[in-house]
Formats: structure tokens, sequence, C-alpha cells
């Protein structure tokens, strides 16, 4: 029983093993997809990291409207599912550590 529990436990070892490559090699082709929306992001976790606590709180409390710029930046993320995606998955861990740096998320 023991020597069946470890080939299981091995079995799926190697297979996450062998799923990681595939994973990393999806996740840096959908980035290459959009170098615009990339660089986008790379600005706004600069943008989070560079900032003190309590400047992003005065932001929070004073927001001011968007640029025509950021507005179409807006659109198409709404229109391309796989651009939002990939956009979503570079920016939300920087942006929710500083959040959760200075308070702002439990």
């Amino acid at each position: 029983m023991k020597e069946i529990k470890y080939t299981i436990n091995r079995f799926y070892l190697l297979a996450m093993a062998s799923m990681i490559p595939t994973l990393f090699f999806a996740s840096v082709a959908s980035t290459q997809d959009y170098p615009i929306m990339d660089r986008i992001a790379a600005k706004i976790i600069q943008k989070y990291q560079q900032s003190s606590c309590q400047q992003l709180w005065e932001e929070k409390s004073h927001p001011k409207a968007k640029s025509p710029r950021e507005q179409e930046a807006v659109q198409f993320l709404r229109n391309d599912p796989r651009m939002r995606q990939a956009f979503i998955d570079k920016v939300a861990a920087p942006i929710a550590n500083k959040m959760f740096e200075c308070g702002m998320i439990p």
C-alpha cells in the first residue's frame, strides 16, 4: 500500500514538473502579444511602487478624471478579453501588495 501511495505521489510530482515550462512559455507568449499593454502595465506598476501610502490615499479620496488616452486604453481592455487578462495578470500582484502595505485592503 505504501508503495502505491509513493508511486502516485511521484506521478503527480512529475506531472506538475512537466507543466511548469508550458505555463512559463504560455505566460511569456501572452505578454509578447501586447507590447503597448506591457508598457502601460509597467508604467502603472512603477507608479504604485514609487508612490507613498499617503499619496495613494489622497488619490483614492480625490480621483481625477481619465484622459482621452486612458479612456481609450480602458476601452481596448473591455473589448479584448485576452489582453485584459494579460494586463490584470501583470498588474494585480504589485498593486495588491502595495495596497496591503498601505492598509487599503485587509
